[in-house]
């Protein structure tokens, strides 16, 4: 059983159990894990949430009345997402969360993991090539599901509430209807086409219309089962059996994937910049590294930013060799560090990101082949994610990105379940050294391989200052989720713009391949005299759909400011 009570209470009554065997796994830190009780860290005038939809926005209010903390806030969120934002929100899939409680940082993993099946070459023909599709639509694309262990985990470690408090608001959506989005229904659209005749999509989304109140019967009694029995109402019994049954005689899950799954608390990634320090996502994601990499090694190039206006043409090619080395390190070194020991300190180590730096060709984009993973040895993601942000009037925070992989993941809905299911399996690489649906290339370390979770750009980040915390940040965008926080804590703290005006400002990416591509959005498309001035070095441009949906909340002294990409459906909220 248990105990709803105070944090620290709380934390102390399961150090027993838990603590021990996380140390020796090394992914928390032997010091307590509190200092302080919640009163005495009160430091904010009030909550406050960045959030994909308005509904997420209400649940989180309703959830800070009843005297729940950023935790209790986090896990209401995201069982309402899989409700009211079908295409991205779930519990069919799995992300990532950073937390900092009472002053402490913690990373919890529940990214979703490879059937027991799962074979290296299981999207691949006669002749060794990949199949197309096979990894993208379908009962064979789905990965097995951690979202739901993921919220369980951490409510239960940090929450405040009951366990059903935070259930009954998504339950009430799913039972009651919700108003359908003109931007929902344009994805389901989008997505119809790729579904059509695979999978059972149509079935379940196809009644939608814009404007009209949408019920989910099945998801809403799925629902009611995880708030009576906790992630066992998923992991066992009657969903279980249903989404095991759903994949008979098509897919690769059971019921043992389904009981084997466990989220794992991991050691998040930790660094000093610009006087803060970056709190972020470790292995599987590759974003954390990434992030780190790209801040550091633009401070190291201080000199060479020096009076480069911001979305110059010199600026966009400086930023564009940076990130052409962290692609290149993200596809040769980052994988799951269950099945290999990423060289995680390597890859941030001060001396290393500025041996890097100082490879940045100046004045022309560096020739794409002789940019190399930088350590020298080998070691033996779609859009349509979603991202929440949340502080809480104690000074908690949490940034949680979790994902279906493409929208309405693989368009298989498990019957009698609501449930979504994603395409996860090809963020794996289904074969090292061809590009997945992002473009981005992987190597052995991320291989398919039973129970393995695949690579990720989730980068879910909090920065504080002085041990108190300064910015929760993250998006969604596949391959573009680290270049897009990046770009947003340049624009803040390097260009001290606005928080507004940070988050919709132009973004641009560039990932190492195609060579020399820029990719720009249409929200902001760049200068037109910019893009002639790259062109003469050698740069080519292409245009994305979508760059990012940032959910950031600055703290001001003790006044959070929540704001929520103009470029999406989300909604920011002050809650006193």
């Amino acid at each position: 059983m248990i105990l709803k009570t105070e944090p620290r209470i709380r934390s102390l009554a399961l150090g027993a159990i838990m603590t021990s065997a996380l140390i020796t796994a090394g992914f928390v830190e032997t010091a307590p894990a509190y200092a302080k009780t919640a009163d005495q860290s009160q430091v904010l005038t009030s909550s406050a949430v960045a959030v994909a939809d308005k509904y997420a926005a209400d649940t989180a209010e309703q959830i800070f009345k009843q005297g729940g903390n950023a935790v209790d806030a986090a896990v209401a969120i995201a069982f309402t997402l899989a409700v009211t934002y079908p295409e991205a929100g779930n519990i069919g899939g799995g992300g990532f969360m950073t937390l900092y409680v009472d002053h402490r940082p913690y990373f919890l993993d529940y990214r979703e993991r490879a059937p027991m099946s799962a074979t290296r070459n299981m999207y691949l023909d006669d002749k060794g090539e990949v199949i197309k599709d096979m990894s993208l639509y379908g009962h064979r694309a789905v990965g097995v599901p951690g979202t739901v262990e993921g919220m369980w985990e951490a409510q239960k470690r940090f929450g405040k509430l009951k366990w059903k408090q935070v259930l009954a608001p998504a339950i009430k959506y799913a039972q009651d209807g919700f108003e359908v989005d003109d931007q929902l229904i344009s994805r389901r659209d989008n997505a119809s086409k790729d579904f059509a005749g695979k999978t059972n999509f149509d079935l379940y989304f196809g009644s939608m219309k814009a404007g009209q109140v949408f019920k989910q019967p099945d998801l809403a009694k799925t629902l009611q089962r995880i708030s009576d029995k906790g992630a066992k109402g998923f992991y066992e019994g009657e969903t279980a059996d249903l989404i095991a049954r759903s994949m008979e005689g098509h897919g690769l899950i059971t019921r043992q994937d389904l009981k084997s799954y466990k989220a794992v608390w991991r050691q998040p990634i930790t660094a000093s910049w610009n006087g803060y320090r970056v709190i972020t996502a470790p292995p599987p994601s590759s974003g954390g590294v990434g992030l780190v990499q790209l801040l550091k090694m633009k401070a190291d190039l201080k000199d060479k930013f020096t009076d480069v206006p911001l979305d110059s043409a010199q600026y966009i090619h400086l930023v564009a060799e940076i990130e052409k080395r962290v692609f290149a390190d993200r596809a040769q070194y980052l994988g799951d560090p269950d099945f290999y020991k990423v060289p995680v300190a390597q890859l941030i180590n001060d001396d290393y990101i500025l041996k890097r730096a100082q490879e940045v060709n100046p004045n022309e984009p560096s020739d794409t082949k002789s940019v190399q993973p930088g350590l020298g040895t080998s070691m033996p993601e779609k859009a349509e994610t979603t991202h929440f942000s949340v502080v809480d009037k104690w000074g908690n925070a949490v940034s949680n990105t979790y994902t279906i992989n493409g929208y309405f993941g693989s368009g298989v809905v498990a019957e009698g379940t609501g449930i979504v299911l994603n395409d996860e399996m090809d963020d794996f690489a289904s074969k090292p050294g061809v590009p997945n649906m992002f473009g981005v290339v992987g190597s052995d370390a991320n291989a398919i391989a039973p129970k393995k979770r695949p690579l990720s750009s989730m980068t879910p980040t909090i920065l504080t200052k002085d041990d108190k915390v300064a910015m929760v940040i993250g998006t969604p965008g596949g391959s573009r989720i680290f270049t897009s926080i990046f770009q947003v804590l340049s624009n803040v703290y390097d260009f001290n713009m606005p928080l507004a005006e940070a988050v919709g400002a132009t973004r641009f990416h560039h990932q190492l391949l195609p060579p020399n591509t820029i990719f720009q959005e249409p929200y902001h498309q760049l200068d037109p005299e910019v893009i002639k001035q790259l062109e003469a070095k050698g740069y080519k441009f292409t245009m994305q759909g979508f760059n990012g949906d940032i959910q950031a909340i600055r703290i001001d002294g003790d006044t959070p400011e929540p704001m929520s990409d103009p470029r999406g459906r989300g909604v920011s909220r002050v809650i006193k």
